[in-house]
């Protein structure tokens, strides 16, 4: 019995090796394969501008209940507006116009 379990540790032994040192570099992988899958998106949506300190974005978003959400980027700060339909009241003065073409875009004229 003694020569069994001196044999089988001895095999262990002589490579050196931790059974689960393999885990470390499946980690480092689907690190580098996620970070792959968000650039590949980005420049497959025409969004690399996000990714832009310097840049301007803004983007609409309508979810499937019909809200929509108004998605700002200036330089490194991210600003999210709700849009909602409720009349709102107050003071203010008029700025200009808004003409809608018949191909569905919106013109506005300052005065």
């Amino acid at each position: 019995m003694r020569y069994l379990n001196k044999h089988r540790y001895s095999k262990l032994g002589e490579h050196g090796e931790d059974p689960l040192s393999g885990v470390a570099n499946l980690f480092d992988a689907s690190i580098v394969f996620i970070v792959a899958m968000m650039l590949a998106l980005f420049s497959a949506w025409n969004m690399m501008d996000l990714l832009d300190p310097n840049s301007e974005v803004t983007i609409a978003k309508k979810s499937a209940d019909g809200h929509v959400e108004v998605l700002t980027k200036k330089g490194a700060e991210i600003k999210v507006s709700k849009v909602s339909d409720k009349p709102l009241s107050g003071s203010g003065k008029r700025l200009g116009t808004a003409y809608q073409l018949p191909d569905g875009k919106v013109v506005y004229v300052p005065e």
